[in-house]
């Protein structure tokens, strides 16, 4: 009797285009691109719900702005399905990071517009950016004591992967994932209240 199969037809589909994409062959990137949106909006959906940053980018131009910067990855080695939702996760943390910085740098001066109280709750959005921006620094100075653990708070908590995904994304056990798991969440809790 044969095995089920664990990989279904799609996930093979991308993992074939991301080996495509590697080669640089043409029209990789657009014919992968349909196959993966939904997931990218799950991603983004998630990340926005978690760290609002007080800026106007929605799921949509969340998604759309990282397939810009996914494009440009030419020294990328795509593995898998995993590693590509993995990138993915990072690129949309950081692009979220850099609007969290342009805002704040926006909020010293830089070309700030009058905007009744009304309309605007700059406290709120002042607290929600310096969150994000203190989780951005003290998962730096993780990477700098555990590379891993840092690799899976980005699998787990932007990319929003399962325990699952995040071991295949890391290629370790799902034990390992969920030990390091517990173990980061504790330092960055750690970390953010100090």
């Amino acid at each position: 009797m044969e095995q089920p199969e664990t990989v279904s037809t799609g996930d093979r589909e991308i993992t074939d285009l991301l080996l495509q994409l590697r080669d640089d062959r043409p029209g990789a990137m657009d014919r992968l691109f349909p196959l993966i949106y939904d997931q990218l909006r799950r991603i983004a959906h998630r990340q926005l719900q978690a760290e609002p940053s007080g800026h106007t980018l929605g799921t949509t131009g969340l998604v759309h702005e990282t397939y810009l910067k996914l494009v440009d990855q030419t020294r990328v080695e795509w593995r898998d399905r995993g590693h590509f939702f993995r990138v993915s996760s990072m690129a949309m943390r950081r692009i979220l990071v850099d609007y969290a910085r342009r805002y704040r740098a926006l909020r010293r001066g830089g070309g700030l517009e009058r905007v009744p109280l009304d309309q605007a709750d700059e406290a709120a959005l002042a607290e929600r950016e310096g969150h994000l921006l203190a989780l951005e620094d003290a998962l730096t100075r993780l990477t700098a004591v555990d590379e891993r653990l840092s690799q899976v708070v980005e699998c787990r908590y932007f990319g929003g992967l399962t325990e699952e995904e995040t071991a295949e994304a890391l290629g370790v056990s799902l034990r390992t994932v969920q030990r390091d798991w517990v173990k980061a969440r504790g330092w960055l809790a750690l970390e953010l209240k100090g």
